[in-house]
């Protein structure tokens, strides 16, 4: 033990740096999450959300208009009957895909760094969900009969195929949502109650404590919330891989040219990741303008490992572009490499080769830390990046349907004002959806965001003349009991 001390004292650099800035209180964690949702909202905050709305209204719109007229306002056509509607919905998954990886995953693997960003990864994750979930709704014309999908009794004996790669997707979909969701609200409930013994009396107060569950931050129900918490990891955690696994079948167990291929299922997954971290990274540099003490907690650590994160999918996603002309050309099959061919050299290059540059070459500028560690590069990158796998799902779906295996059949597509207006909405809807969020509830996780600091370990040599011992009071409210637990741990460890 001596020899350890005696190593961090010579070499301080051996010793970890604390994850939050600015060494704060536990009093001082739960002021700054806290007033966010008690104050008024700053004016960056409704200058967002009016722009995010008046996206949200076009979505509205143009929906509305969608089911009068038919899905016929879109640019499909004969040949490609998936277009913007799939490219949409492939991407607005994906995106979602960050929120379990860093909640589930990165919990089991005791990763610490992710309290800062889990909880509003979380919710992008199921605002993500929702727009993606409205283009599989639109896209099948006859909106009214999307009950169809459900496998429910009904007076004509008809059962849905499960043997369509199209049902997997309404229950792999729908399954994700439903975990993610519960996953969400778990992890509040110690915050919702830590809001709850803030708020005044009143109508507020009464909702909080209602979501709340009458959490009160005892022993047991510690307890028996770790246990939920890591039960829902768990199922959290395979989802990761077989949601976009099974999006992914949508096109691979066809026979389609440039689709059927086994790598997808990697291909789509490290995809997802990438393009998930890559919308974390924007609003939380984006929080961090419109909330600057924010910046403490969510700080260069954190946002520089979600950029090596990016730099390693990148790459991912770069050796699988170059795994499938290898396979295209060796197949020794002409459709597939003439597909791969048309998709550099063809009428949609401009396309593949957006995709490529945004995908591929943007990523390598986080090989230099100065640049990775750059707040308006990190935040430029992170948008060109969810631009090129837009790029990528559209090359994907359309280029193949468009160029089959009947040259007479082949057929440009162009989008209408209608595809641009859905898709743009619905980025106004998920804009809309987190700015409320950000608003009424706690962006950051209060009770683990106190776990990882200093004051919580055990060992910490600041018990009895730092302020975290002064705001005891707070660490014992219905926010975590952190400093309650390091306590009985010290008691525990002293006792062996």
């Amino acid at each position: 033990m001596a020899a350890t001390v005696e190593h961090q004292q010579k070499h301080p650099a051996a010793i970890d740096r604390p994850l939050i800035d600015g060494n704060p209180t536990f009093h001082t964690i739960t002021q700054h999450v806290s007033e966010i949702t008690e104050n008024p909202a700053p004016k960056a905050w409704w200058i967002a959300f009016g722009i995010s709305v008046c996206m949200a209204g076009l979505w509205i719109a143009t929906t509305t208009y969608l089911l009068f007229k038919g899905i016929g306002i879109w640019g499909n056509n004969t040949t490609v009957g998936w277009a913007w509607d799939i490219t949409n919905f492939v991407w607005w998954v994906g995106i979602g895909h960050a929120g379990t990886l860093i909640s589930a995953v990165l919990f089991l693997f005791r990763q610490k760094w992710r309290t800062s960003i889990n909880r509003f990864s979380e919710a992008m994750t199921i605002f993500a969900v929702i727009c993606a979930a409205t283009f599989v709704a639109f896209h099948t014309g006859r909106q009214w009969l999307d009950y169809w999908l459900f496998p429910l009794p009904n007076q004509m004996h008809m059962w849905v195929n499960f043997r369509s790669p199209l049902m997997w997707d309404v229950f792999a979909v729908s399954t994700y949502f439903t975990v993610s969701l519960l996953f969400w609200y778990v992890g509040l409930i110690p915050d919702l109650a830590t809001l709850r013994d803030r708020a005044t009396p009143g109508i507020r107060k009464y909702i909080l404590g209602f979501f709340a569950m009458g959490w009160r931050g005892g022993n047991r129900q510690w307890k028996h919330y770790e246990r939920a918490y890591m039960i829902l990891a768990g199922l959290s955690t395979p989802l990761v891989l077989s949601v976009h696994s099974i999006v992914s079948f949508d096109f691979a167990t066809s026979i389609i040219p440039g689709w059927h291929t086994t790598i997808f299922p990697p291909y789509f997954v490290a995809g997802a990741i990438f393009s998930g971290f890559a919308m974390v990274m924007t609003l939380a540099t984006l929080t961090r303008m419109v909330y600057p003490k924010m910046a403490d907690i969510i700080n260069m650590q954190h946002l520089e490992k979600m950029n090596i994160i990016m730099l390693v999918t990148g790459m991912m996603v770069g050796y699988a572009y170059a795994c499938e002309f290898f396979i295209a050309w060796y197949s020794g099959n002409e459709y597939e490499s003439s597909i791969f061919i048309k998709r550099a050299t063809g009428p949609y290059a401009w396309a593949y080769w957006s995709m490529i540059f945004c995908n591929v070459v943007s990523p390598q500028l986080f090989w230099f830390k100065k640049l990775r560690t750059n707040i308006p590069v990190m935040f430029v990158v992170s948008i060109v990046i969810n631009i090129g796998m837009w790029f990528e799902r559209f090359v994907i779906t359309v280029t193949s349907l468009a160029t089959d295996f009947v040259p007479s059949s082949w057929k440009y597509y162009t989008p209408t004002i209608f595809d641009v207006c859905s898709f743009v909405g619905s980025i106004g809807v998920f804009m809309t959806l987190f700015l409320l969020f950000l608003r009424w509830l706690p962006m950051i996780a209060i009770s683990e965001v106190k776990g990882v600091l200093p004051q919580a370990n055990a060992h910490w040599e600041g018990y009895g003349h730092h302020d975290g011992h002064s705001n005891g009071h707070d660490a014992h409210s219905g926010n975590g009991h952190a400093e309650e637990k390091a306590a009985e741990l010290e008691t525990k460890n002293g006792g062996r």
